[in-house]
């Protein structure tokens, strides 16, 4: 399994229509990617920076979102967000929700 985070700065007193978007916009385009597990998104209180991490069964599906879906997701995100999103890639190597154990050192 594999992990994409996208670490975001939003807009001062947007964090009610950030999460709106998500939940309208953004995660039904990611529930119909091939090999989408999952998405969790952390919000630091007061709004300010969110992180969103979203599960992937293969990193090739992953990286299929990321060319052609999240060109979207940020045009539809861009009038509350600033900056650039931080995106970064990981194996995923531990959880306790998807049922992961570590793998063993070879």
């Amino acid at each position: 399994m594999f992990a994409r985070t996208v670490t975001i700065n939003v807009k001062a007193n947007s964090a009610a229509e950030f999460t709106r978007t998500l939940e309208n916009q953004v995660i039904p385009l990611l529930r119909k990617q091939k090999g989408f597990q999952d998405e969790i998104t952390l919000l630091v209180t007061g709004g300010t920076e969110a992180v969103a991490i979203s599960f992937w069964d293969q990193v090739e599906n992953a990286d299929a979102y990321a060319r052609e879906v999240y060109p979207e997701v940020l045009k539809t995100l861009a009038k509350i967000v600033e900056g650039t999103p931080k995106v970064e890639s990981y194996e995923v190597s531990n959880s306790t929700f998807h049922k992961i154990a570590a793998r063993t050192a070879a």
